[in-house]
């Protein structure tokens, strides 16, 4: 089996990507994968137990990284028969170098959205249940306002934009060659041009190309979002269509203009400018 990875900016088609994919009847896709966090708390283990310090170094790391490795078939293999898989975790971006470790030339699609609409659709989901507490906002005062939610989801520890857009940008100046290691896909362009981007995307993950009706994708892929809170939103459109953007209208010019003067790394290197 092979195993692909997706490793995306929230609220940027990530479920959607898993769903184009998952209608190949070859290609297994996960929701929001818990495998990574199997493969961390086991992490902790290694670096931390007393069992394992006690024994020969160089052993015991060929050893873990062995056993990351058939963790990550074995968990697919108890899911699916099916040749391929892609598991969309956001966390494989930052820790592409444990990845790498075990699993040579991993295969990692990044799906990223103007930081503007990313920005709004957090803002637009916060606005759908105004009876609801924000558990993301548990710091702040009650009735924060626009301008403070902003500030708190672009903090570099908050989930998910922060943290992630921080991992990002490690590393995109970690790997000046960071394109060689990851297939990155604007959003915008997938849902513009979805059988040229899939086609682009099937070439990256050298699998021939299954053509599907993207007027019509099945979905494939279930996951409860009371469990992720006022944020989640795992639905996808049957139809991959043009989006319009409406973070002008969500968010005001003055704060669409704020979030571009202060992440200008991020639209000036997806060409958002």
């Amino acid at each position: 089996m092979k195993i692909f990875f997706n490793s995306s900016m929230p609220r940027s088609g990530s479920t959607l990507l898993q769903n184009i994919l998952g209608n190949n009847p070859k290609i297994y896709a996960t929701p929001t994968s818990a495998l990574l966090d199997m493969l961390n708390a086991s992490r902790r283990v290694y670096t931390n137990s007393p069992s394992v310090k006690a024994q020969d170094e160089n052993e015991m790391k060929k050893a873990f990284l062995m056993y990351s490795r058939f963790a990550v078939e074995g968990f697919f293999h108890g899911i699916t028969s099916k040749p391929y898989a892609i598991d969309k975790s956001r966390g494989w971006m930052i820790n592409l170098p444990y990845l790498e470790s075990f699993c040579p030339e991993p295969k990692i699609i990044c799906i990223v959205r103007d930081l503007r609409d990313i920005v709004a659709s957090m803002e637009k989901n916060h606005r759908k249940s105004p009876e609801m507490w924000d558990g993301s906002l548990e710091d702040s005062a009650t009735g924060v306002t626009l301008g403070e939610r902003i500030s708190l989801w672009l903090s570099p520890n908050a989930k998910p934009v922060g943290n992630t857009l921080n991992n990002l940008k490690e590393m995109v100046n970690r790997y000046p060659n960071i394109e060689d290691k990851v297939c990155f896909v604007r959003f915008e362009d997938l849902c513009t041009h979805p059988e040229d981007v899939m086609k682009a995307i099937y070439e990256y993950l050298e699998l021939d190309y299954f053509p599907i009706d993207y007027n019509n994708i099945k979905q494939v892929t279930f996951e409860d979002d009371k469990f992720h809170g006022k944020y989640g939103d795992h639905q996808i459109k049957s139809s991959v269509q043009p989006v319009k953007s409406y973070a002008k209208e969500i968010l005001g010019e003055v704060i669409c203009n704020q979030l571009l003067e202060r992440n200008k790394w991020y639209f000036e290197y997806f060409n958002y400018v």
